[in-house]
C-alpha cells in the first residue's frame, strides 16, 4: 500500500473519530449558556477569516498582502450589507464588483 493510500485512510479514521466524539458529548454540556454562545458564533468568525485569507492572499513569498479584483469585490459586498440589502444580491454585487475591476485590468 502506497503511502498516499495510507494518508487517506488516516484521514478518514481521525475525521470518523471526531465525528464519534462530537456525538459522544453529554446533552448537558451543550446546554451551557457559553457552550451555546460560542457554538453560534464560530462558524461566523471561521468563515470570516476563510474569507479574509482567501481574499488578502499574499503573494509567492508569503509576506505580501495583494489587493486585487478580490478586495474590491469584497468591499462591494460589504457596502451592500451596510445598506441592508438581501443575502443574494450581497453576493451578486461582489461578483458584479470583482468582475468590472477586472474588465477594467486593475
Amino acid at each position: 500500500m502506497s503511502g498516499t493510500w495510507i494518508a487517506i485512510l488516516l484521514t478518514v479514521a481521525g475525521c470518523y473519530l471526531v465525528k464519534l466524539l462530537g456525538l459522544s458529548v453529554p446533552a448537558g454540556i451543550l446546554e451551557r449558556p457559553l457552550v451555546r454562545r460560542l457554538a453560534a458564533l464560530l462558524p461566523v468568525a471561521l468563515l470570516a477569516a476563510l474569507t479574509a485569507q482567501q481574499t488578502f492572499q499574499s503573494g509567492g513569498s508569503g509576506t505580501e498582502l495583494v489587493l486585487d479584483a478580490r478586495a474590491a469585490g469584497l468591499a462591494a459586498a460589504a457596502l451592500a450589507l451596510v445598506l441592508r440589502a438581501p443575502f443574494l444580491v450581497v453576493i451578486a454585487v461582489a461578483v458584479a464588483g470583482t468582475a468590472a475591476v477586472r474588465a477594467l485590468g486593475w
